[in-house]
This record gives C-alpha cells, structure tokens and sequence, in this order.
C-alpha cells in the first residue's frame, strides 16, 4: 500500500515537473515579448512568476529524487538484498551470448550479451544481471552461459552454487576466465 503510494507520488511529482516546465516555457516566450518595455510593472510581475517557477520545478526535482531512494529501499532492502554480477577475466577461449540465472528453481534473469557489452566486460566491466530480494536461509543458484567455446563450437555450460542468505546484503559473482592447461574456459563462482 504504502510503495503504490510512493509510486504514485513520483509519477505526480514527474507531472508536475512538466507542467512547470512547460509553463515556464510560456512565460519566457510572454517575457520575450514584453522586453520591448524594460521597466513596465507586468515586466516585474513576469520576473517575479519566472522565479517562483524557477524554485518550484527545483524543490519537485529534489523530491522526485528523494521519492527514487525511497522507492529503491522499499524495493531491495539491504537485509533481504541479494545481487548476482557477471565478470570475465581473459576470456579468450569462450565468446558469451548470453546468461541465464536460477534461485531456487526458479528462473529470475535470462540476459542476451550484444558485442558492445562483451567487450566491456573483457576491458574489466562486470554486469549486474540481477538484484532481489531473498528471505534468510539456505537458496541454491543456477547460472546457465551459452557461447562459443575453443574452435568456434557452441558451449553451453552450468554452474552451481549453494549458500547461506544471513541478515545484510549478499553479493554472487559469475567469473569466466581461461583454463589455459585444459584448452577450456572455467566458470567461478564468487559470495561477498
């Protein structure tokens, strides 16, 4: 009840925001008009509306903002928060097409990699393909990673990892790196 309020205000707030856009826009072009006459009181008065404009779309700016955060930590809050990245560390001998992650049984991300986004990853970016929330205890994860592997074959490839959600937030790291003595890519998985 209370995030449908939150969201509704946000989108009140956006509203608004375009209103005294818009409005704004209306009057500079009614000030434009007027600067023929400098010092008439209707120019003063404009001056005046422009300002009030001016603080209003500010302070509906600063509370979209705030009711962001808000609306952030009502979704994800830090002790049921959990996020799963993925790295690559050399990654010559497998090409990521795409990602798929399970919690328990339960798929919760498939993620399709473009080529601008897999050579990122390869100049050190990691990708957060997913953030949820998760009751404390034990969860199984399941990442699935489709490529192509050494001499160009399809891979197709899973990993597996148990672990203890405990109260604070929980990270989950899915590294693709090179296993060079086995002429085969190697799938690691990191907790924080």
């Amino acid at each position: 009840m209370f995030y449908k309020w939150v969201t509704s205000m946000n989108r009140f707030a956006s509203g608004l925001l375009l209103v005294l856009i818009m409005s704004g826009a209306a009057q500079g072009q009614d000030v434009v008009a007027s600067d023929v006459v400098e010092n008439t009181p209707q120019h003063d008065d404009f001056k005046s509306i422009d300002q009030e404009i001016q603080t209003l779309k500010q302070d509906v700016i600063e509370l979209n903002r705030d009711l962001f955060i808000l609306e952030e930590e009502l979704l994800f809050p830090s002790n049921t928060q959990v996020a799963v990245f993925v790295s690559i560390d050399v990654g010559t001998l497998f090409g990521l097409d795409s990602v798929q992650i399970k919690l328990n049984d339960k798929v919760v991300s498939n993620y399709l990699y473009t080529q601008r986004e897999v050579d990122a990853l390869h100049r050190g970016g990691v990708h957060r393909i997913y953030m949820g929330n998760l009751r404390s205890g034990e969860h199984e994860l399941v990442a699935l990673l489709v490529g192509k592997g050494p001499h160009g074959r399809d891979y197709r490839r899973g990993a597996t990892v148990k672990f203890e959600k405990q109260l604070g937030p929980k990270h989950i790291e899915l590294k693709i790196s090179d296993k060079v003595t086995k002429l085969q890519p190697e799938f690691v998985v990191k907790q924080w």
